[in-house]
Order: C-alpha cells, then sequence, then structure tokens
C-alpha cells in the first residue's frame, strides 16, 4: 500500500487533509472535480480519463502494467496523489491484493461534466449595470497596490504611532506567528514575521489563504463551505463583475476579507453591489509552482555593498530596510548600503543569509541573498556573472558566523567526588538525563546543564 503523507505546499494540499467526509462532500461540486483534475500530474489525469466509465475496480497489478519500467516512480507518484485527494478508493479483497476504483461522487459529476458541460453558480453582470469596468492593467494595478498597502500595515503594526485598519479575522492570522502581542503593549513583528516579509508574493498569499482557512473554524465557518467557495472563484474570469447579492452571508463575508488582500475588486452601484476577482483570485487553485510569475527585478548590488533599487515602491523600501542601511530616496531611486550593522540588525529579527524555516516547517525559503537574486534588475540578472557579487554573499554569510560561534548553556560545575565509582555513576546519570556536557576522568570533574541540577543533587545526596 502506497504511504500518503499530506505536506500543505498549495491549495490542492490543504483539500487532500480535508477529512473524508468533508472532502466527498466538496465533489459534490462540479467545478470542484475539475479544479481538482487540473491540479493532477499529468499521468494521474491520464488514469482518471481511462477509469471514468469503468465501474468496477482495477487491480494495482494490471495499472503497474500500463507504464514501463522507467516510468514506475511517476506512476507512485500518480497513484499516492489520487489516494490522498479520495480521487482513487483504495479495495483490499480477501486474497489482500489492492485495487482501485474512482470515488462515486468525483466519477459522477466528472461524467457530467465532460457530457453536459458546467455552469458557474453565478453569470457575469450585465455592462449595462455595472457601466465602466477597470481595464486589466488597472486591475492588476489595484491588486498589486492593495497587496503593498497590506504587507506595508504589517510593518509598520510594530510603529505604535501609525494605525493599521486589520479586520479581525485578518488579525488572527497575524497573531498565529507573524505578529506578538501582549497586554498594553504595540504589536511587534515575530521572526516568522520579518521571514514572512522576504518570501515570494505567491508564497505569502498561500500561507496568508493557508491560515484563513485553518481558522475558519473558529470563527464558525465550515472550512470545506470555504475552500468550495474560493475554488469556484478560479473559475470567474478576471475582470468581470459578479452580483454580490448571489453571495450568502459566509462568501460575503470573505470577499470583504479578500478585498483587503488584493484577490477581489468590490464596486458599488446605484442598486447592486458587485465583485471584480483579480488574477490573484483565479489562480488560488494552481500551485505556487505554476502561478509564480516572476515580476521586473529592480534591486542591483555592487562589489563595494552598495545597493541602488530602482523603484518607487514603498514596501520595497521598507523591505530593504529590514537588513541593509538605507541613505536617500529619491523619486524612482532607493540609494543604500549593506553593512555589518545592519545585518546584524536583520540577523537578531530571525532573517537569516540563506536558509529559515517557514511557519509551520513547510518549505525552506531563502532568505536575504536568495531575496537579492531573485530581484536583481534585469540588466543584472541577464549577464554570465552572479547577480549577487560573489564577495558580498561570503561576506554576508561569514557575518552571520559571527554571531554562531560560540553558544551559551547555563550550566553547574561538579568536583570532589568520594571516589571513582560515584563520580562515573553521576556522569551515567547526568548522560541518561541529556544533561551531561563535559566530563574530566582523571581529575574527577564533570559539567552538566543547570536545567537537571536539582535530579544531580538529589541523586548525589543518594549516594552518601
Amino acid at each position: 500500500m502506497p504511504q500518503v503523507k499530506i505536506i500543505a505546499k498549495n491549495f490542492m494540499d490543504m483539500v487532500a487533509a480535508l477529512p473524508a467526509l468533508k472532502l466527498d462532500k466538496l465533489y459534490d461540486n462540479t467545478f470542484i472535480c475539475e479544479a481538482v483534475l487540473r491540479s493532477l500530474p499529468p499521468l494521474a489525469k491520464k488514469y482518471v480519463l481511462q477509469l471514468l466509465y469503468i465501474d468496477e475496480p482495477v487491480t494495482a497489478k494490471s495499472m503497474e502494467d500500463w507504464v514501463l519500467t522507467d516510468g514506475t516512480s511517476k506512476h507512485r507518484v500518480a497513484i499516492d496523489r489520487l489516494i490522498q485527494l479520495r480521487v482513487f478508493l483504495e479495495i483490499t479483497d480477501r486474497k489482500k491484493e489492492t485495487s482501485y476504483r474512482l470515488n462515486p461522487k468525483f466519477q459522477g459529476n466528472l461524467q457530467h461534466y465532460i457530457v453536459h458541460g458546467g455552469v458557474l453558480p453565478r453569470e457575469s453582470m450585465s455592462s449595462s449595470i455595472t457601466v465602466r469596468l477597470p481595464t486589466a492593467e488597472e486591475l492588476d494595478s489595484y491588486a498589486l497596490e492593495q497587496w503593498e498597502s497590506f504587507l506595508l500595515q504589517l510593518i509598520s503594526s510594530s510603529q505604535p504611532e501609525k494605525m493599521t485598519s486589520f479586520t479581525s479575522s485578518m488579525m488572527k492570522i497575524f497573531q498565529q506567528g507573524l505578529l506578538s502581542l501582549r497586554d498594553k503593549e504595540a504589536p511587534k513583528l515575530t521572526e516568522s514575521g520579518f521571514q514572512f516579509l522576504l518570501m515570494d508574493t505567491n508564497a505569502q498569499l498561500w500561507y496568508i489563504i493557508r491560515e484563513y482557512i485553518i481558522n475558519s473554524e473558529v470563527r464558525g465557518v465550515d472550512s470545506a463551505d470555504l475552500i468550495s467557495f474560493l475554488l469556484e472563484l478560479s473559475f470567474h474570469v478576471t475582470g468581470q463583475a459578479y452580483n454580490a447579492s448571489t453571495l450568502n452571508d459566509v462568501q460575503r463575508s470573505a470577499i470583504n476579507d479578500l478585498a483587503e488582500l488584493g484577490l477581489i475588486k468590490l464596486q458599488q452601484g446605484r442598486k447592486d453591489n458587485w465583485f471584480i476577482p483579480t488574477k490573484l483570485a483565479t489562480n488560488l487553485s494552481v500551485s505556487l509552482s505554476d502561478s509564480s510569475s516572476r515580476k521586473q527585478g529592480f534591486v542591483v548590488v555592487e562589489t563595494n555593498f552598495r545597493l541602488y533599487a530602482y523603484s518607487t515602491s514603498k514596501l520595497h523600501c521598507e523591505i530593504l530596510r529590514l537588513f541593509a542601511r538605507v541613505e536617500y530616496q529619491l523619486p524612482n531611486l532607493i540609494v543604500g548600503a549593506i553593512t555589518k550593522e545592519s545585518l546584524y540588525t536583520a540577523f537578531e529579527n530571525g532573517i537569516t543569509s540563506e536558509q529559515a524555516i517557514v511557519p509551520y516547517s513547510e518549505t525552506v525559503n531563502l532568505q536575504i541573498i536568495s531575496f537579492l537574486q531573485q530581484n536583481a534588475h534585469p540588466r543584472v540578472s541577464d549577464r554570465a556573472a552572479p547577480s549577487v557579487p560573489e564577495n558580498v554573499t561570503d561576506q554576508i554569510r561569514l557575518w552571520e558566523s559571527d554571531l554562531n560561534r560560540v553558544e551559551v548553556t547555563p550550566a553547574n560545575f561538579y568536583d570532589e567526588f568520594p571516589s571513582k565509582d560515584v563520580f562515573e555513576g553521576a556522569c551515567d546519570y547526568a548522560r541518561d538525563n541529556g544533561g551531561l556536557l563535559w566530563e574530566d576522568s582523571k581529575r574527577m570533574r564533570l559539567v552538566v546543564k543547570a536545567e537537571i541540577h536539582t535530579l544531580m543533587r538529589d541523586y548525589l545526596h543518594r549516594q552518601k
């Protein structure tokens, strides 16, 4: 039987992690079935289409014969994914032979969709009602502006003089790891919060959406209903207006929250209200690797550690301040320098030179060096030479290693043992409790962690 482990790295991993009952409930929606089919690996899609009109289980051995020897690994990946999403149901007979069949709900809805096509839960509104809708360029600009404004609020939340406008839903998400809140103190960015700001936009968006779904149960919202609605959004047309009156209370609340992130644009007419999905919303069901569209870089780093960022974005300036000294800012140019002091401040805040564990340990994300490389100006990134000079990357690593040379551990020192047997017994006792740091058998001296001092003292008293 395949070993199926689910690590939520994208939207469909979140779907796969749902309990069986909720997952089957999702498959009542035809568009969810199509979204799942789209997300599958190519070989898994082929298996689904091959078995779509077969009602009898197919043995695992028969399916193994469908692939060549060099395709075994892809076959296993495809089967694992189909089982994770409950598209395939495993059946084990008395002879302990494994067979697979399509989930009846998924199979029936996909058959209906292929034969009759699908109809969205809501149709786009007539242009005579909405009058003028934003162009694709205006909508992209709006989404970028909203997202940057959202991140700027996160940065400014640690500054008491600046007010933020987070809704209660979003504030709960930030409290999970990005912000620390204490009584009578202003919110502060945590280590994870600083790391979050250097992540790729799609990774940031996925983190927020994932936490938004996880926290839905606290708000009294069924996570399956919320996931279903978010996946439905991916089938809406970017830039088209949809009547908000067709939404239920849960969906209306979600739309308001998504508008803060730039996924949705809300507009109001004389009689009707409507929402307009942006590209961020229609790409939700696509994996991060597929949806990641690299924006044009803007950073130039010189061998003398000088940094030039060709940008008008306030967000870019604030992010650079996390690890560099910004010296002055022109209308379209930010000039600064990477210094030992600025990097030490970044390291103290939890940002690392290269690798840091993203909240909830779902993936490893490159930090300062990778941020500079990913956002390198085209004139730099198109050259054969490294986009960030090697002497700069090496020095950043060295400055970080300076902070890790010595590790301080509270400890207690023991000597003057009455006999060799008592000393060796104390060493064994400390070792068994995971507290032995150092021992000198000749002079009968040892050092143990302070946390087990009480245990060591009681042990030595018993030896008298």
